[in-house]
């Protein structure tokens, strides 16, 4: 399968607008070009997975809150990481962030194998049931974790995205990315200036550079804050 759509919500008439306007104004709008990652951001519906409150706010572009401390990325950032990992079908991906499991289901509609990594247990068994109810369940492997720690088992991996910013990209990250793999991590200070970065990994070095100015909650971890 390569995506959710069995199990897609129908979205209300009061944010079909919103999500159009999103689309077109935010995404297609700015720099988001690839048709892969516009059709998964139009396909899955952000307002499952915000907080009721937060509803009509679903597809605005900012972040949201979700509880514990973290947030649900604004759709441009989600869509500017993704579209920057230059993503094919059959890719294997880890995650670091489950989070709100939005990212997650936006790496599963477009048809990777999604491994993802979330410190919370909370946000943890929420996302997983969200990502259940939409139909993206056989896609995607959640883990409860230290996610600076990767995922051993299921190494190498085509591609990294993590979702929080750290000091630096962790060992156990780079060494866990496939020769010839991305990662997309912010870098940065926890309350001040981050980087997002993309690096790829050429005969076991990791070549950085920086793409854009984000504003990401702290990874934590041992190799994190």
């Amino acid at each position: 399968m390569s995506g959710g759509s069995e199990g897609k919500s129908v979205i209300p008439e009061e944010l079909a607008g919103r999500r159009r306007r999103m689309l077109e104004r935010d995404l297609a709008g700015r720099d988001i070009s690839d048709p892969a990652v516009l059709a998964a951001l139009a396909a899955v519906p952000r307002h499952e997975f915000v907080p009721p409150p937060f509803r009509l706010r679903a597809y605005d572009d900012a972040p949201l809150r979700i509880g514990c401390g973290q947030t649900i990325s604004q759709p441009y950032v989600a869509a500017f990481m993704t579209q920057a990992l230059r993503l094919a079908p059959g890719l294997k991906v880890l995650e670091i962030g489950t989070g709100s499991g939005y990212q997650t289901a936006i790496l599963a509609e477009m048809g990777l194998e999604v491994y993802s990594v979330e410190r919370h247990e909370d946000l943890s068994l929420a996302a997983e049931a969200v990502l259940d109810r939409l139909g993206y369940g056989d896609r995607v492997t959640l883990r409860v974790d230290d996610g600076t720690l990767g995922w051993p088992e299921e190494t190498p991996f085509d591609r990294i995205l993590v979702a929080a910013a750290g000091p630096r990209i962790p060992p156990i990250l780079a060494d866990e990315l496939a020769d010839g793999g991305l990662l997309v991590m912010p870098l940065g200070e926890i309350r001040g200036r981050q980087s997002l970065e993309l690096a790829e990994k050429r005969g076991g070095v990791l070549y950085r550079r920086r793409l854009l100015e984000v504003s990401f909650v702290p990874l934590l971890g041992r190799d994190g804050y």
